[in-house]
């Protein structure tokens, strides 16, 4: 008996690591360092679980040819690549990898502390007023163009001054080709002096600082610069007031929604003083559109957006007061139409689900007849005009409703992406996301009958 007992057991086990076998998938990619052209050998490289609070679902090292593999259980769902090269950490590309992905390459830099060619774009300084403080936001462009291409580490990468009295609300980075993440930035003694401990890689990084100052309607500013800046700007409702400490040193620049002020080649010694007053908040802010969400991801969760640096930094997609988000300089052509056409698009999307749901219903519903006692019973004379009496049995689990169920999951997850990308407002998500939501759980309802 223990021997059969025991054979059972071998068999079984032997059944299920097959089957987990079966459902397994491999994950391969390649790791190159694009500073010297070459394979980056000897990496760690880790396999994070998105659905798990950014787990560790596993970890190895690149071989000789910068290659490694991850064995996954779980295939049908999204999995992000961390690669860590010279204390930097690098993720791939096109940001988190989804079902149905099993390969990705990465390219990661040699690291010093210090490299040359980091410059900074441009200094945008957004002002409007709120319940008696002055709301400001900054944003700071950096520009890695080193050659070869190398990451600036360590814990002082990019310092800036806030003024006096400043409280921090929230501070975002944005790595090249990323999206923004949350940060945090360390203050240098009582000066005003803070500074990133974020790797400033090759391309464009952006710094969002956000907070805000007492303001009874009148405030003096005196900016000061850790290093040499392209343009600085100073951003604000046109309801409020600019006056330059120098005359000379800004210019407008022409925006029809915003009193804007434009300062080039600034340096650490550039008098940039200058005094607002009055009240209002800016357009954008009143219309609700492009609000950043109140749950960013942490810094070091995946960043998957795309990089929009040209030039001097100044371009469509962080004009002033566009912070890190990508708002353009032309108006859609069809902007005023985006709602009703996006509600509508909701409207049909979850009415075409309803129908596909019901009709698969229908065509799979089982006919029960009479039991065999009671027409037995019936008359031979009466049976054949006795009406047929059916009932709808409860319906297995449909095919078609599976798909319907399989592609709403795919919508809610590209939709989640776009989000966390930035290409679609916060309220044109919780459009969508709503009509989605209902739409999954009415097909979930009905095939749970």
């Amino acid at each position: 008996m223990t021997s059969i007992l025991r054979k059972s057991i071998v068999f079984l086990a032997a059944f299920l690591l097959i089957a987990a076998a079966a459902f397994a998938v491999n994950i391969t990619g390649t790791v190159k360092n694009a500073t010297t052209g070459k394979p980056s050998a000897g990496d760690n490289v880790d396999l994070l679980a998105l659905q798990q609070g950014m787990s560790v679902l596993a970890s190895t090292k690149t071989d000789s040819s910068g290659s490694f593999s991850f064995s996954v259980d779980d295939p049908n769902s999204p999995h992000l690549v961390r690669v860590t090269h010279d204390g930097v950490t690098y993720f791939p590309a096109g940001g988190p990898l989804r079902p149905g992905t099993t390969s990705t390459s990465i390219d990661v830099y040699e690291a010093g502390t210090r490299v040359e060619g980091v410059s900074t774009n441009v200094d945008i300084v957004r002002l409007q007023t709120d319940s008696g403080n002055l709301q400001v936001l900054e944003l700071f462009a950096l520009k890695n163009a080193s050659s070869p291409p190398r990451a600036l580490k360590g814990d002082k990468t990019f310092e800036f001054y806030l003024p006096e009295g400043a409280q921090i609300d929230q501070v975002l980075v944005q790595g090249p080709g990323g999206m923004p993440v949350n940060s945090s930035a360390a203050p240098e003694g009582k000066s005003g002096k803070y500074a990133f401990n974020y790797a400033i890689k090759p391309g464009e990084t952006r710094f969002e600082v956000a907070y805000h100052l007492p303001y009874s309607g009148q405030a003096n500013f005196s900016p000061k610069m850790t290093g040499n800046v392209q343009h600085f700007l100073v951003m604000m409702p046109k309801s409020m007031t600019f006056e330059p400490k120098n005359g000379a040193q800004f210019s407008p620049m022409n925006d029809p929604n915003a009193n804007v002020q434009v300062a080039t080649n600034v340096t650490a010694s550039s008098l940039l003083s200058f005094q607002v007053s009055g009240n209002g908040a800016l357009q954008d802010d009143q219309q609700g559109a492009g609000q950043s969400s109140a749950s960013q991801p942490q810094e070091g969760q995946p960043q998957t957006g795309g990089d929009t640096s040209q030039g001097s930094g100044m371009t469509a997609d962080n004009r002033p007061g566009g912070g890190l988000g990508p708002p353009t300089d032309a108006p859609d052509p069809l902007h005023s139409y985006r709602w009703p056409i996006l509600a509508g698009l909701s409207i049909v999307l979850f009415c075409g689900a309803v129908f596909v749901v019901n009709r698969s219903g229908q065509q799979n519903a089982e006919t029960v007849t009479l039991p065999a006692r009671a027409a037995s019973n019936v008359p031979v004379s009466q049976k054949a005009a006795a009406p047929v009496v059916s009932a709808v049995a409860p319906p297995q689990p449909l095919k078609k409703s599976a798909m319907l169920l399989e592609g709403l999951k795919d919508e809610l997850f590209e939709l989640e992406v776009e989000k966390q990308q930035g290409r679609i407002s916060d309220d044109e998500y919780q459009l969508a996301k709503s009509a989605l939501d209902q739409t999954l759980k009415r097909a979930l309802g009905r095939k749970s009958y």
